[in-house]
Formats: C-alpha cells, sequence, structure tokens
C-alpha cells in the first residue's frame, strides 16, 4: 500500500524525529538543512574538545558525500549536454 511519510509524523525514524524543528505543514527548506548540519557538527566538536565519543545518532556529511555530490551535479550536466542521455557516475 501507499504511504506519505512527514516531517515530525508518527511514521518516521528517531533519528529524522531527533533534528526536526519544525512542524508537519510548514517548509524547512534551505535555512533549516544549514541549522541541522550546524548543530550535528557543533556537537561533534564539543565531543572532540571534552575528548567523549560522538553519540551515533550524530549525523552529518563528510568529504565523501561531498565528493559524491559534485560527481552527481557533473553527470547531471553532462546528460544535459547530450540530449538528457543517461550517463555514468
Amino acid at each position: 500500500p501507499t504511504s506519505i511519510l512527514s516531517r515530525a509524523s508518527a511514521g518516521v525514524d528517531a533519528l529524522a524525529a531527533r533534528i526536526t524543528r519544525i512542524p508537519a505543514g510548514h517548509p524547512e527548506g534551505y535555512l533549516e538543512a544549514f541549522a541541522t548540519i550546524y548543530s550535528e557538527v557543533a556537537q561533534a566538536i564539543i565531543a572532540a574538545r571534552q575528548a567523549n565519543a560522538l553519540s551515533p545518532e550524530v549525523h552529518f556529511p563528510g568529504i565523501q558525500d561531498g565528493v559524491e555530490g559534485i560527481a552527481f551535479i557533473d553527470a547531471a550536466l553532462r546528460s544535459s549536454q547530450t540530449n538528457t542521455a543517461w550517463v555514468p557516475l
């Protein structure tokens, strides 16, 4: 059956619920995405400064995520230049 998940709903997992700031029905957008990254990185910095283990719940993009994002953008541009043909990532 079709299932629709929205933020702050009962169907989202604990990680998604932990970083949701705005109630369902309101757009999060660009600002909230960066606010989430900043707060997650801040938790990692605090843990490192206090020589504590980082909670496995803390999640933010790293170098590999950036490399994969650039590869995706490059593939999208190459696809666009070849009449939207499929191109390898």
